[in-house]
């Protein structure tokens, strides 16, 4: 972990440049200080520092950084990747998140857009490409690749569907997390449900985790009883589908 506290932006004999903060997280942080010196050569940005993914001091580098502007490596969260970008806004509202990343799943750009995340630039992008990106996020506006534009505005709509539909503690849930929901309450184990839905065991817990953080409870039991006060009984269809 390196965060820069003594170097300031520039002034020039015309006053102070705007410079915007940026800070870097990712666990190859040698690659990322070799990326940030090349950024840094653009008087738009600052580099306040570089931490890795997994540093325990996150929290606080973030909160000592103050930064404008983050790019974010989720790669290391797995499928944690919409937990870290929550966690990272919780610490700096305001912030704009850049996810910098050499993976392209699908599921993890969804979570990241639904937590917040205002882009998502593959790492073989160029260095223009991603400079682009950075100051265009702090004007407010957002960019995914193709490839993965289509599935996060299709599960945002589905979210904004959704909520316009349901009214209930459940509405929080994506279709399939319900699916894997109302295999909990029929009292289906994970290899029964994944066999249902032809999908993985580990695709089971990955919903059943989300399902947990979603309902804000820390039990499967708790979150069958969640279900069940909201209607959702044993061996029923979902009462909002």
């Amino acid at each position: 972990m390196r965060w820069d506290e003594d170097s300031s932006p520039w002034f020039g004999d015309a006053g102070a440049v705007n410079v915007l903060r940026l800070l870097m997280v990712d666990d190859h942080v040698m690659l990322a200080e070799a990326l940030g010196a090349k950024l840094a050569e653009r008087s738009e940005l600052w580099v306040v520092g570089h931490c890795a993914t997994s540093d325990p001091r996150l929290s606080d580098v973030v909160r000592q950084a103050k930064p404008d502007v983050l790019t974010l490596d989720v790669e290391p969260a797995g499928s944690a990747a919409g937990r870290l970008v929550t966690q990272v806004q919780r610490i700096r509202p305001g912030t704009a998140i850049v996810v910098l990343t050499g993976t392209r799943e699908p599921d993890q750009a969804v979570a990241a857009a639904r937590a917040g995340a205002a882009a998502w630039v593959p790492k073989e992008r160029s260095l223009d490409e991603l400079t682009e990106v950075l100051l265009g996020v702090c004007r407010g506006r957002s960019w995914y690749p193709p490839d993965l534009l289509g599935p996060v505005l299709r599960e945002l709509r589905e979210d904004a569907v959704r909520a316009g539909q349901r009214d209930g503690p459940l509405d929080v849930l994506s279709d399939r997390e319900r699916d894997v929901l109302t295999g909990m309450v029929n009292g289906k184990r994970g290899a029964q449900i994944a066999a249902e839905l032809l999908i993985s065991a580990e695709t089971v817990r990955t919903h059943t985790r989300s399902i947990l953080a979603k309902l804000q409870v820390h039990s499967q039991l708790e979150a069958v009883s969640v279900a069940r006060a909201a209607g959702l009984r044993a061996d029923e269809p979902d009462p909002a589908r």
